[in-house]
């Protein structure tokens, strides 16, 4: 892909912030409490600041106005870089949907306070609606000018550093259906809303919401109600892109960290890299990682080119694509480190940690590959 000057120009800058604020496993302990938490309120406010947290928001919210291809140049430094502002992906995909779906008051309430600096969520999952969304039962009664809501959503990240959660809850129907889901602004201060972490891998990163007679207004409604599920679709496209561009990102770092290790690392009297058998593997690993960032920056573009278009092929291949390269990346260069890839005093444990669970949230690899194989035509109707 080519960029333009002022894409390296930004890329520069974001690298060389990331690597004086964040460039050392010790800072980025220090930021994170010792790696327990993704998100550095600190490093956050600073980006903030510069203006990159509201980089692809319209300039009249305090955004930079740029396109897609601008933010996944900006994720995948960041991710590359390692930078813990674990809070910017949920954060921008919530402000897209605002973007595209609120009203001009949670516009300016969202859009203003995502660029500031500000942290946003989405809930979605519930224990028994993962990648089966349909069946969501977490419910929001109307009542008057009131929407009365109860039940539990799960895997809700970031909603601990969120200042609201947008909600995807039942409005009518049943579960099972796509009609009759509905998106709500809710405050996390909410009277009737309880944030509960759940203990992960990856440390503080998701958590559990309990709704009991969560009171909210009806102005609260994002969009139109029961219209929730064509609004989730329609924002697809960028959540899987966010979320490749992220991975390819975290891809690279993995390869840079193994290739600059087998250059200084001996066994038998030379550098391990100049064995064949990593060379190669180094080769073949070098290679999937640019297959995958053709992929995404193509996609990218092609939205950039045609605003509001809905990929579903491209934006699930890109996420399919970058997910599995980062894993098979981050788990191969563990392996050619030996002990030191396993080893919590160097940086390729937490790789590990960020890839594996990147073929599962914002759909698994499995769900990816179901959507592309129905753009072919291709159902389990068929007989």
């Amino acid at each position: 892909m080519e960029w333009t000057d002022e894409q390296r120009s930004m890329v520069a800058a974001v690298e060389d912030f990331c690597r004086r604020e964040a460039g050392s496993r010790a800072q980025r302990q220090q930021l994170t409490d010792g790696g327990r938490e993704t998100h550095s309120p600190e490093l956050y406010r600073k980006m903030a600041e510069l203006g990159w947290l509201g980089l692809s928001l319209p300039e009249e919210h305090g955004g930079g106005g740029a396109g897609i291809v601008d933010l996944c140049l900006f994720l995948e430094a960041t991710s590359r870089a390692m930078a813990p502002i674990g809070g910017f992906t949920t954060s921008i995909i919530v402000a897209a949907t605002y973007e595209r779906f609120g009203s001009p008051e949670q516009q300016k309430l969202i859009l203003n306070g995502v660029a500031r600096g500000a942290v946003e969520a989405i809930a979605m999952s519930e224990p028994e609606a993962g990648s089966d969304v349909a069946n969501l039962s977490c419910r929001a009664e109307r009542r008057g000018d009131e929407f009365v809501v109860n039940g539990q959503k799960t895997w809700c990240s970031n909603a601990h550093l969120a200042e609201h959660i947008l909600l995807v809850a039942r409005t009518s129907g049943r579960a099972g259906e796509h009609s009759g889901l509905t998106m709500f602004q809710v405050p996390t201060t909410a009277a009737g809303l309880v944030v509960a972490g759940i203990e992960t891998m990856g440390g503080r990163e998701v958590n559990d919401l309990y709704f009991t007679d969560c009171v909210l207004p009806a102005d609260a409604v994002v969009g139109q109600v029961d219209a929730g599920w064509k609004q989730l679709m329609a924002g697809l496209n960028m959540e899987r892109l966010i979320l490749a561009s992220l991975m390819l990102g975290t891809a690279q770092r993995a390869f840079d960290d193994v290739v600059a290790y087998v250059k200084q690392r001996r066994q038998f009297r030379r550098p391990i890299g100049s064995f064949q058998v990593l060379r190669h593997r180094l080769a073949d690993l070098a290679t999937e990682i640019e297959c995958a960032r053709l992929l995404v920056y193509s996609t990218a573009a092609e939205l950039d080119r045609t605003p509001g278009a809905v990929l579903p092929r491209a934006s699930s291949m890109a996420k399919l694509k970058a997910t599995e390269t980062a894993r098979r990346v981050a788990l191969d260069a563990m392996q050619m480190m030996g002990g030191y890839g396993y080893a919590t005093e160097f940086d390729m444990e937490r790789l590990v940690r960020s890839s594996i669970v990147s073929t599962v949230y914002g759909g698994t690899s499995e769900i990816q590959r179901e959507i592309i194989a129905r753009t072919y035509g291709l159902t389990d109707e068929l007989r």
